[in-house]
């Protein structure tokens, strides 16, 4: 795949500030004044003050200048305006107006750390000694932004442009109200849910193992417990851990852990309408806005739940 990864996402909030010292706290690295680093995919998000909270530009990294050309020649056919440099290709998704931008980037060099040892039913490896993760305080740090979440008013429009514009490959489809879909080894990378107007969802960050995810969530919400939105749980599609959290704007944020990888488009096996699991398959209940965000039911009250 010549798409390899998210690079950047770019919010407007409209409290600056207070954002910047939530995502400090989520332990991204504030290089500078709004903009925030992880540990291995470098800047990755970008907060822009502005009246409407809400994303403003995608980047998604490919290999070379081949691969601009491609996604280049691919908006023509489609009579898409596009911006094309050297470096990248800038265009807007024509139904959320989100501007996604294709350019060369390096890929993420893993560190591969030794993963901790479990004891569990019919096997006892670890004896003698107690659990690492009871013991590793190091703060979370997420390694890297690993998708974004996006509602949009017309999912078939949306997901056309990411699919055969881009060159995004199809994961999983929820019925006709999701799509799962990625340009990276992970199981998605950009998801879009159908909804009565376009915004933001959430953003989602990678960490080592669910029990950063537990010092995490424990570490922001010591500071303030309203943070706290939906916890600890699984979910079907992906199957990763998950921990949210409503960042001073309303938006939302993520941690994950063990995110199922793709290497082979044969091998997977693609669920679509019909298939078991929706949002989660253990966790707590999920919260009433989690699917249906305040503002989206001020606009059409009854009937702004979107389907996650």
């Amino acid at each position: 795949m010549s798409l390899h990864r998210l690079t950047t996402v770019t919010v407007g909030v409209p409290n600056l500030d207070e954002s910047r010292k939530f995502y400090r706290d989520f332990g991204l690295t504030e290089k500078a004044p709004g903009h925030f680093s992880t540990r291995l995919g470098g800047e990755q998000l970008v907060l822009v003050e502005r009246p409407e909270r809400g994303v403003l530009e995608v980047g998604i990294g490919c290999s070379d200048p081949d691969d601009l050309g491609r996604v280049a020649a691919s908006h023509a056919r489609a009579r898409l305006d596009a911006t094309v440099s050297d470096s990248d290709v800038r265009a807007r998704e024509p139904v959320t107006g989100v501007t996604v931008r294709v350019e060369i980037a390096p890929r993420i060099e893993s560190d591969i750390r030794e993963a901790h040892v479990e004891n569990s039913h019919g096997a006892r490896p670890r004896v003698n000694e107690r659990a690492p993760g009871i013991l590793d305080r190091e703060p979370t740090r997420p390694r890297k932004l690993g998708h974004v979440v996006i509602g949009t008013p017309d999912r078939e429009a949306t997901q056309d442009f990411f699919l055969t514009t881009l060159g995004l490959r199809l994961t999983d489809q929820r019925g006709d109200h999701m799509t799962f879909m990625r340009c990276s080894t992970d199981h998605h990378n950009i998801a879009i849910t159908q909804a009565p107007r376009h915004f933001l969802h959430h953003t989602s960050w990678e960490v080592d193992d669910i029990d950063q995810i537990g010092h995490g969530a424990g570490d922001l919400l010591a500071v303030d417990p309203s943070r706290n939105l939906w916890g600890m749980g699984r979910h079907f599609y992906g199957s990763n851990y998950f921990w949210y959290f409503r960042d001073p704007s309303g938006h939302y944020a993520e941690y994950y852990s063990d995110m199922d990888e793709i290497t082979e488009d044969e091998i997977w096996a693609i669920r679509t309408a019909g298939q078991r699991g929706g949002a989660k398959a253990w966790g707590p209940p999920i919260p009433k806005h989690f699917g249906a965000p305040w503002e989206l039911d001020k606009i059409t009250p009854g009937s702004a739940m979107v389907s996650l």
